[in-house]
């Protein structure tokens, strides 16, 4: 079945281009188990190839990404627990998965939506609770963006760089996975450091009235 589903999302990627991508990423975080690891290393080398633009992939795929998660944030906004556990087949979440993503919460706040980008099934666990807990949409899209940014852009420029051997991405991501996602889990925090910075600076620069 998680063969077909793949099968399923590489089609999308090399058949409807741009919007095959971004489908692809909302599907990737709404129904975990088609991976990001396969869908964009895929389409890395559908930019090598040139049959695609590095900076649309990456945007498509980021878009996806927080779109997936918006619709999941909203279920656990206006759902709760008992709309989520309902479909919980469909979403692939269980209770003890709800549970992990609430104590996540109550231990490391609202960054865990951050950290959580660049860990299967994870991403898509922890956006539930964020609407559970009424997590602000902007502080939520925020961290989303960011932390989807990062790992897109990571996977589409490996997948360019090594091109007809895109498929190696998913063993290097398996192989030398947590130090890899502790690098990114860094350029997002590096990221959100920068953005809070220049809008302090900003802040500063602005006359009174």
């Amino acid at each position: 079945m998680l063969d077909k589903i793949t099968e399923v999302a590489r089609d999308a990627v090399t058949t409807a281009g741009y919007p095959g991508i971004f489908a692809a990423m909302v599907a990737e975080n709404v129904f975990p188990p088609i991976p990001s690891e396969v869908v964009l290393p895929l389409a890395g080398f559908e930019v090598d190839a040139g049959k695609l633009e590095f900076l649309l992939v990456v945007l498509a795929a980021t878009l996806g990404s927080l779109a997936g998660a918006l619709i999941l944030y909203a279920i656990g906004l206006y759902g709760g627990r008992p709309l989520t556990l309902r479909w919980g087949r469909v979403l692939r979440v269980t209770a003890a998965d709800l549970d992990r993503a609430e104590r996540w919460f109550d231990r490391w706040g609202d960054w865990v939506v951050l950290v959580a980008r660049v860990i299967p099934i994870a991403r898509s666990v922890v956006s539930i609770p964020a609407g559970m807990m009424r997590m602000t949409l902007p502080r939520f899209i925020v961290l989303t963006t960011i932390g989807s940014l990062v790992w897109n852009l990571i996977l589409v420029y490996a997948g360019k760089q090594l091109g007809a051997n895109w498929e190696d991405v998913t063993d290097v991501v398996e192989r030398y996975g947590l130090p890899l996602r502790i690098l990114v889990v860094l350029g997002c925090v590096a990221g959100l450091v920068w953005l809070l910075r220049r809008r302090a600076r900003r802040g500063d620069a602005t006359p009174a009235a």
